[in-house]
């Protein structure tokens, strides 16, 4: 049955013709004929115009999808693995021009630090990949003094908006740098020596972690992963120690926790805690568990920030104590300034120890000034003078120039 308001509109429309059929000599029932007739030819038109419209919506969608994928919106296919993968980097070159004194060796050498490669995919809005390859020192192979290094290679996944979970090779929760290091993210030609020697940074490990916010305001971060194997013939020093990944020994787990707190505009609090029941992963008898301890804080407002951080590593076992690597520490603070959206200057005083436990003196301190310039966010020339007051009187006084990016 057609609907009533097509069958009314027919109606008009052939009641519309009833003068001209109505002006021939016709009988009623010619009349009627021709009235039906009319009728039969409207409605065929009527069909016929449907299946235009249908034709030219399917037209339509068809031309869409195709500019969609022109514009590279994810429709399926090529376009939408390109959009959902993401490359970066970032590298830095070094030229270190140092004097030694009391017995330390001069250093005057230009060193492509590093050139690094990031590559993720995002699977689905919950589901991603990551990854890190880094080259140090510009050549790497038999008898070069480069190397090769996988620093990341992990699966995250959200469990709930703010809950998320990830497996693989990641960098650790602990310290300022060592999740965030690239050279425009921090003041200063070279890594600062107290996350470098106490934390250690860059330090990553294979394992699993948890992450996530407990509020507004504070976060957490909770990994299980492979621990340090250290040894006497290393000193006990963590730095040492780590695995990279590379057939670790898995013997003695670390567990690493970290709550960060950023409840005011411009600060950030936050802790970390590593425990491992056997530093030397059941290689030196002399030695036993491992404990580190970091604290650190970050303030900014305006063009003036300040960074404080200290790091305390507590060995067991008599091997450590017997050369005093059973407690090793160090601590640093750094205020800095933007003199515009381009420059900025810093200072920094350090002070670290890895033989803490020890009577003899064996602290190493090192005061750095300098000076960065920015021509983009993303790209920075640096400049610092180092001056070192160790208590072995092994000293390095010089300047350094960098140039770092990252994309």
């Amino acid at each position: 049955m057609k609907h009533p308001l097509i069958r009314a509109a027919l109606a008009a429309a052939v009641l519309s013709t009833l003068p001209a059929v109505a002006s021939a000599d016709m009988s009623i029932e010619e009349r009627l004929k021709a009235m039906e007739t009319r009728m039969n030819a409207l409605e065929a038109e009527n069909q016929s115009l449907k299946r235009q419209l249908k034709t030219t919506e399917q037209k339509v969608e068809a031309t869409s999808e195709q500019v969609e994928k022109a514009a590279g919106k994810p429709t399926g296919g090529m376009a939408s693995w390109a959009e959902r993968t993401r490359i970066g980097g970032y590298g830095e070159l070094h030229y270190n021009n140092l004097e030694g004194k009391g017995g330390a060796s001069d250093k005057d050498e230009f060193d492509l630090h590093r050139f690094v490669l990031f590559l993720g995919h995002t699977f689905n809005e919950r589901t991603r990949f990551f990854s890190e390859l880094e080259v140090e020192h510009s050549i790497a192979g038999e008898g070069k003094k480069g190397e090769v290094e996988l620093e990341q290679a992990y699966v995250e996944y959200d469990f709930t908006p703010n809950q998320r979970g990830k497996a693989g090779l990641f960098l650790l929760p602990v310290g300022i740098l060592n999740e965030i290091h690239e050279p425009p993210t921090f003041y200063g030609v070279e890594r600062n020596s107290v996350e470098k020697d106490i934390i250690p940074a860059t330090w990553w490990a294979g394992g699993a972690a948890m992450s996530g916010q407990l509020g507004d305001s504070l976060s957490y971060d909770f990994a299980i992963h492979e621990g340090l194997a250290t040894s006497a013939a290393k000193s006990y020093k963590p730095r040492d120690g780590r695995q990279k990944t590379s057939e670790a020994n898995g013997k003695n787990l670390a567990y690493t926790g970290r709550l960060k707190w950023t409840g005011l505009p411009g600060v950030e609090i936050a802790g970390s805690i590593q425990h491992q029941s056997d530093i030397t992963q059941g290689l030196d008898a002399s030695a036993g568990s491992a404990n580190l301890y970091e604290l650190h804080g970050i303030y900014n407002k305006g063009p003036f920030a300040l960074k404080a951080l200290y790091a305390q590593w507590n060995l067991d076992g008599s091997g450590p104590a017997s050369i005093g690597a059973n407690k090793q520490n160090g601590w640093y603070v750094e205020p800095s300034y933007k003199l515009s959206e381009q420059w900025g200057v810093f200072a920094r005083y350090s002070l670290w120890d890895n033989k803490a436990g020890d009577t003899i003196g064996s602290k190493k301190k090192q005061i750095d000034t300098g000076v960065s310039f920015k021509p983009h966010p993303d790209v920075v020339f640096k400049a610092d003078y180092q001056k070192q007051h160790n208590d072995d009187g092994k000293n390095q006084n010089g300047f350094n120039l960098g140039v770092g990016y990252q994309f």
